[in-house]
Protein backbone atom coordinates (compact mmCIF):
# COMPACT_ATOMS: atom_id res chain seq x y z
CA UNK A 1 0.00 0.00 0.00
CA UNK A 2 2.96 2.46 0.92
CA UNK A 3 4.27 1.76 -2.64
CA UNK A 4 1.28 2.49 -4.13
CA UNK A 5 1.30 5.78 -2.59
CA UNK A 6 4.94 6.47 -2.94
CA UNK A 7 5.98 5.00 -6.23
CA UNK A 8 2.91 5.62 -8.80
CA UNK A 9 3.39 8.87 -11.59
CA UNK A 10 0.49 10.46 -8.64
CA UNK A 11 1.90 13.74 -6.88
CA UNK A 12 1.79 14.52 -3.35
CA UNK A 13 -1.24 17.46 -4.49
CA UNK A 14 -2.80 14.87 -6.22
CA UNK A 15 -3.20 12.41 -3.23
CA UNK A 16 -4.28 15.22 -1.14
CA UNK A 17 -7.18 15.86 -3.74
CA UNK A 18 -8.54 12.02 -3.86
CA UNK A 19 -8.11 12.35 0.04
CA UNK A 20 -10.67 14.99 0.37
CA UNK A 21 -12.81 13.31 -2.11
CA UNK A 22 -12.63 9.83 -0.13
CA UNK A 23 -13.31 12.31 3.19
CA UNK A 24 -16.56 14.38 1.33
CA UNK A 25 -17.27 10.38 -0.11
CA UNK A 26 -17.58 9.79 3.70
CA UNK A 27 -19.37 12.67 4.99
CA UNK A 28 -22.18 12.06 2.27
CA UNK A 29 -22.56 8.56 3.18
CA UNK A 30 -22.85 9.63 6.85
CA UNK A 31 -26.13 11.61 5.11
CA UNK A 32 -25.07 15.16 4.69
CA UNK A 33 -25.63 14.58 0.94
CA UNK A 34 -25.07 16.70 -2.37
CA UNK A 35 -21.44 16.33 -2.69
CA UNK A 36 -21.90 13.40 -5.48
CA UNK A 37 -20.71 15.72 -8.79
CA UNK A 38 -17.96 16.74 -6.57
CA UNK A 39 -16.54 13.75 -5.44
CA UNK A 40 -17.08 12.01 -8.95
CA UNK A 41 -14.83 15.50 -10.28
CA UNK A 42 -12.53 15.18 -7.36
CA UNK A 43 -11.64 11.36 -8.43
CA UNK A 44 -11.58 12.12 -11.90
CA UNK A 45 -8.83 14.40 -11.73
CA UNK A 46 -6.44 12.27 -10.54
CA UNK A 47 -7.16 9.22 -12.04
CA UNK A 48 -8.48 10.09 -14.97
CA UNK A 49 -12.46 9.84 -15.53
CA UNK A 50 -12.83 5.84 -16.47
CA UNK A 51 -10.10 4.28 -14.02
CA UNK A 52 -12.30 6.84 -11.52
CA UNK A 53 -15.18 4.70 -12.11
CA UNK A 54 -13.75 1.88 -10.91
CA UNK A 55 -11.85 3.30 -7.92
CA UNK A 56 -14.37 4.74 -6.80
CA UNK A 57 -16.59 1.94 -6.53
CA UNK A 58 -15.41 -0.15 -3.20
CA UNK A 59 -15.43 3.27 -1.32
CA UNK A 60 -18.92 3.95 -2.56
CA UNK A 61 -19.83 0.14 -1.59
CA UNK A 62 -17.76 0.51 1.96
CA UNK A 63 -19.63 3.77 2.90
CA UNK A 64 -23.05 2.12 1.65
CA UNK A 65 -22.12 -0.71 4.23
CA UNK A 66 -21.96 1.83 6.99
CA UNK A 67 -25.27 4.10 6.05
CA UNK A 68 -27.45 1.46 5.39
CA UNK A 69 -26.61 -0.39 9.53
CA UNK A 70 -27.16 3.36 11.08
CA UNK A 71 -30.02 4.59 9.14
CA UNK A 72 -32.12 1.39 8.19
CA UNK A 73 -34.78 2.01 10.52
CA UNK A 74 -35.65 5.38 8.59
CA UNK A 75 -35.68 3.11 5.46
CA UNK A 76 -39.06 3.94 2.96
CA UNK A 77 -38.92 0.41 1.25
CA UNK A 78 -42.24 2.02 -0.98
CA UNK A 79 -39.97 4.52 -2.53
CA UNK A 80 -37.07 2.40 -3.03
CA UNK A 81 -39.34 -0.17 -4.86
CA UNK A 82 -40.41 2.62 -7.26
CA UNK A 83 -36.95 3.67 -7.95
CA UNK A 84 -35.22 0.54 -8.59
CA UNK A 85 -36.68 -0.58 -10.68
CA UNK A 86 -36.00 2.17 -13.76
CA UNK A 87 -32.21 2.18 -11.85
CA UNK A 88 -31.48 -0.80 -12.80
CA UNK A 89 -33.08 -0.56 -16.18
CA UNK A 90 -30.90 2.97 -16.71
CA UNK A 91 -27.23 0.67 -15.33
CA UNK A 92 -27.86 -2.15 -18.19
CA UNK A 93 -28.40 0.99 -20.73
CA UNK A 94 -25.06 2.26 -19.43
CA UNK A 95 -23.43 -0.40 -19.92
CA UNK A 96 -24.20 -0.88 -23.12
CA UNK A 97 -23.98 2.31 -24.28
CA UNK A 98 -21.69 4.25 -21.99
CA UNK A 99 -18.54 2.65 -22.85
CA UNK A 100 -18.20 4.35 -26.04
CA UNK A 101 -20.21 7.41 -25.14
CA UNK A 102 -18.04 10.84 -25.55
CA UNK A 103 -17.19 11.32 -22.29
CA UNK A 104 -16.80 15.24 -22.34
CA UNK A 105 -20.66 15.41 -24.41
CA UNK A 106 -21.95 12.92 -21.33
CA UNK A 107 -20.27 15.62 -18.60
CA UNK A 108 -21.98 18.63 -20.14
CA UNK A 109 -25.12 16.81 -20.40
CA UNK A 110 -24.96 16.07 -16.84
CA UNK A 111 -24.25 19.36 -15.74
CA UNK A 112 -26.52 20.97 -17.32
CA UNK A 113 -29.37 18.45 -16.70
CA UNK A 114 -28.50 18.55 -12.73
CA UNK A 115 -28.09 22.74 -12.68
CA UNK A 116 -31.11 22.83 -14.43
CA UNK A 117 -32.90 20.44 -11.69
CA UNK A 118 -31.79 22.13 -8.69
CA UNK A 119 -32.95 25.96 -10.78
CA UNK A 120 -36.50 23.90 -10.99
CA UNK A 121 -36.31 22.69 -7.26
CA UNK A 122 -35.50 26.37 -6.07
CA UNK A 123 -38.34 27.96 -7.86
CA UNK A 124 -40.79 24.91 -6.24
CA UNK A 125 -39.56 25.87 -2.86
CA UNK A 126 -40.02 29.39 -3.21
CA UNK A 127 -43.86 28.50 -4.44
CA UNK A 128 -45.13 26.81 -1.51
CA UNK A 129 -48.05 26.21 -2.71
CA UNK A 130 -47.22 23.44 -5.73
CA UNK A 131 -45.96 19.81 -5.07
CA UNK A 132 -44.25 17.53 -7.55
CA UNK A 133 -46.50 15.03 -8.04
CA UNK A 134 -45.38 11.55 -6.70
CA UNK A 135 -46.19 9.20 -9.31
CA UNK A 136 -44.68 6.32 -11.49
CA UNK A 137 -43.91 8.12 -13.75
CA UNK A 138 -41.68 10.59 -12.45
CA UNK A 139 -39.68 8.02 -10.18
CA UNK A 140 -39.59 6.10 -13.61
CA UNK A 141 -38.01 9.03 -15.08
CA UNK A 142 -35.53 9.90 -12.44
CA UNK A 143 -34.91 6.51 -11.63
CA UNK A 144 -33.83 6.24 -15.59
CA UNK A 145 -31.65 8.83 -15.41
CA UNK A 146 -29.76 7.97 -12.28
CA UNK A 147 -29.37 4.45 -13.41
CA UNK A 148 -27.24 6.00 -16.56
CA UNK A 149 -25.47 8.42 -14.81
CA UNK A 150 -24.58 6.75 -12.27
CA UNK A 151 -22.93 3.71 -14.30
CA UNK A 152 -21.03 5.72 -16.74
CA UNK A 153 -20.25 8.72 -13.91
CA UNK A 154 -20.92 7.43 -10.91
CA UNK A 155 -23.61 10.66 -10.52
CA UNK A 156 -26.70 8.85 -9.83
CA UNK A 157 -26.93 11.07 -6.33
CA UNK A 158 -27.95 14.23 -7.80
CA UNK A 159 -30.77 12.76 -9.38
CA UNK A 160 -32.20 10.73 -7.08
CA UNK A 161 -31.22 13.01 -4.46
CA UNK A 162 -33.37 15.89 -6.05
CA UNK A 163 -36.49 12.91 -6.62
CA UNK A 164 -36.81 13.08 -2.49
CA UNK A 165 -36.66 16.77 -2.08
CA UNK A 166 -39.16 17.34 -4.88
CA UNK A 167 -41.42 14.33 -2.93
CA UNK A 168 -40.66 16.29 -0.09
CA UNK A 169 -39.33 13.42 2.14
CA UNK A 170 -38.21 13.98 5.48
CA UNK A 171 -34.22 14.27 6.94
CA UNK A 172 -33.92 10.66 8.37
CA UNK A 173 -36.27 9.16 5.82
CA UNK A 174 -34.01 10.44 3.14
CA UNK A 175 -31.03 9.04 4.66
CA UNK A 176 -31.98 5.85 5.45
CA UNK A 177 -33.68 5.11 1.81
CA UNK A 178 -31.38 6.72 -0.16
CA UNK A 179 -28.69 3.98 1.71
CA UNK A 180 -30.22 1.26 0.72
CA UNK A 181 -31.07 2.43 -3.16
CA UNK A 182 -27.30 3.08 -3.28
CA UNK A 183 -26.07 0.12 -1.63
CA UNK A 184 -28.54 -2.15 -4.11
CA UNK A 185 -27.47 -0.22 -7.27
CA UNK A 186 -23.84 0.17 -6.62
CA UNK A 187 -23.63 -4.19 -5.91
CA UNK A 188 -25.85 -4.76 -8.91
CA UNK A 189 -23.31 -2.29 -10.90
CA UNK A 190 -19.72 -4.19 -9.40
CA UNK A 191 -20.03 -7.02 -11.89
CA UNK A 192 -19.80 -5.22 -15.05
CA UNK A 193 -16.96 -2.77 -13.32
CA UNK A 194 -14.83 -6.08 -12.31
CA UNK A 195 -15.31 -8.06 -16.15
CA UNK A 196 -16.96 -5.92 -18.48
CA UNK A 197 -15.32 -2.34 -18.12
CA UNK A 198 -11.99 -3.86 -15.97
CA UNK A 199 -11.85 -1.03 -14.18
CA UNK A 200 -11.64 -2.63 -10.82
CA UNK A 201 -8.22 -4.81 -10.69
CA UNK A 202 -5.69 -5.15 -8.03
CA UNK A 203 -4.24 -1.92 -8.97
CA UNK A 204 -7.42 0.39 -7.92
CA UNK A 205 -8.19 -1.93 -4.92
CA UNK A 206 -4.95 -1.64 -3.65
CA UNK A 207 -5.14 2.38 -4.44
CA UNK A 208 -9.05 2.15 -2.48
CA UNK A 209 -6.87 0.73 0.63
CA UNK A 210 -4.76 4.36 0.72
CA UNK A 211 -7.98 6.54 0.42
CA UNK A 212 -10.42 4.15 3.20
CA UNK A 213 -9.26 5.77 6.11
CA UNK A 214 -10.65 9.03 5.07
CA UNK A 215 -13.94 7.68 4.58
CA UNK A 216 -14.37 6.08 7.86
CA UNK A 217 -13.29 10.13 9.25
CA UNK A 218 -15.71 11.53 6.81
CA UNK A 219 -18.67 8.94 8.42
CA UNK A 220 -18.09 10.08 11.68
CA UNK A 221 -18.46 13.50 10.58
CA UNK A 222 -21.01 13.09 8.22
CA UNK A 223 -23.05 11.16 11.40
CA UNK A 224 -22.01 13.97 14.07
CA UNK A 225 -23.26 16.63 11.23
CA UNK A 226 -26.88 15.10 10.72
CA UNK A 227 -27.83 15.30 14.42
CA UNK A 228 -27.27 19.27 14.77
CA UNK A 229 -28.79 19.76 10.94
CA UNK A 230 -32.58 21.23 10.58
CA UNK A 231 -34.90 20.17 7.81
CA UNK A 232 -34.77 22.99 6.30
CA UNK A 233 -31.27 23.27 6.26
CA UNK A 234 -30.83 20.38 5.32
CA UNK A 235 -32.58 20.58 1.88
CA UNK A 236 -30.70 24.01 1.13
CA UNK A 237 -27.44 22.05 1.90
CA UNK A 238 -28.37 19.66 -0.68
CA UNK A 239 -29.76 22.14 -2.78
CA UNK A 240 -26.11 24.39 -3.00
CA UNK A 241 -23.90 21.37 -2.82
CA UNK A 242 -25.57 19.65 -5.91
CA UNK A 243 -25.72 23.09 -8.00
CA UNK A 244 -21.69 23.54 -7.00
CA UNK A 245 -21.20 19.79 -7.90
CA UNK A 246 -23.31 20.48 -11.42
CA UNK A 247 -20.72 23.83 -12.04
CA UNK A 248 -17.71 21.90 -10.91
CA UNK A 249 -18.01 19.24 -13.98
CA UNK A 250 -19.28 21.82 -16.19
CA UNK A 251 -16.36 24.15 -16.26
CA UNK A 252 -13.83 20.50 -15.61
CA UNK A 253 -15.94 19.29 -18.96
Amino acid sequence: MLEVFTQTDISMNEWLVAITGSFLLGVAKGGIKGFGAIITTMIALVFGSKASTGIIMPLLIVGDIFAVIYYNRHAQWAYLWKLMPWMMAGVLVGVWYGKDLPEEEFKRGMALLILSSVVLMWFLDRAKTYRVPDNRLFAAIMGGISGFATMVGNLAGPFSELYFLAIRMPKEMFIGTAAWLFFITNIFKLPFHIWTWKTINLHSVTIDLVLLPALLLGLWVGIALVKVVRQSQFRHIIMFLTALGAIFIFFRS
